[in-house]
């Protein structure tokens, strides 16, 4: 398993370093007088018991805030967290794992927020999850169609029965229990992904980070020069902090990386830095 959890590390530093490059050209693109470019600061991190992450963090003119963060960590998992990992009882709660996670905040409420993040595990099982998801804050139905038929492209070059399952877990995982409705409008969600077929699985998982490289900006690129009102917003931050109640309320990889011992500071970056209740 060696090689394809190191395959799998280099993989999500690479496209760390894609989608940088491609969030910073966007920066490059609106023009303005009165403010810089925004450009990505990297901060390292070591966690206690073996590796560690690096977050890459910026705010500018489009992006109000986003982080880029990537990790590859081993350790043992609490007593009472290993029954809801796979593989982690029979490991005596040891683990290694990696990933990429992002989460764009967007100064436009015209530009939908995102989340995408891909990871791989092992205990004594090892599989790959991961996904994207968009939070318009003003609904847009052509960002809408378009973002889900990237996703129902990828998915389909892979196994035409991916979609389907994706979607609605997403749809189901990305939902505000406490307030009985969604969190934005969805994507594609997969975890445990092991069908026997590893560099299938490591494939897909490729394959949503490029999906993801190549979707999002056109988004942005789309809005990003258009004005917007004051009322639009105050929607904006409204419905962020819908976004900050899933993330602290529910979101498995908050869960997952307090429970491993992760860093607090990367953990919580997919905070926006402006809301409103």
């Amino acid at each position: 398993m060696d090689d394809i959890n190191k395959r799998s590390a280099d993989w999500f530093r690479d496209l760390r370093d894609r989608i940088c490059a491609r969030f910073e050209a966007l920066e490059d693109a609106l023009a303005s007088s009165t403010q810089a470019a925004g450009r990505f600061e990297r901060k390292t991190w070591a966690h206690h018991e073996g590796g560690g992450g690096e977050m890459s963090i910026m705010r500018g003119r489009v992006f109000e805030k986003v982080g880029v963060n990537i990790s590859t960590v081993h350790g043992t998992f609490p007593e009472d967290f290993r029954k809801k990992i796979p593989g982690a009882e029979e490991s005596g709660g040891k683990f290694w794992a990696a990933g990429i996670s992002l989460v764009a905040h967007m100064q436009s409420p015209l530009v939908p927020a995102v989340h995408m993040n891909t990871r791989r595990i092992y205990t004594s099982k090892g599989w790959f999850g991961g996904g994207a998801d968009l939070t318009p804050m003003i609904p847009d139905d052509a960002d809408t169609a378009e973002f889900h038929k990237a996703w129902k492209d990828c998915c389909d070059r892979h196994d035409p029965a991916y979609h389907a399952k994706f979607k609605a877990w997403c749809d189901e995982y990305f939902f505000l229990k406490h307030r009985n409705e969604p969190r934005g409008i969805g994507g594609i969600f997969y975890d445990y992904l092991d069908s026997g077929d590893i560099e299938s699985d490591f494939s897909f998982t490729k394959d949503v980070g490029e999906t993801f490289l190549h979707t999002y900006p056109q988004l942005v690129e789309k809005s990003m020069h258009k004005t917007w009102t004051k009322d639009q917003r105050d929607q904006q931050l409204l419905k962020r902090g819908r976004y900050v109640e899933f993330n602290l309320l529910y979101d498995r990889g908050t869960i997952f990386g307090l429970n491993s011992g992760g860093n607090v500071e990367a953990i919580l970056m997919s905070l926006p830095p402006e809301v409103r209740w």
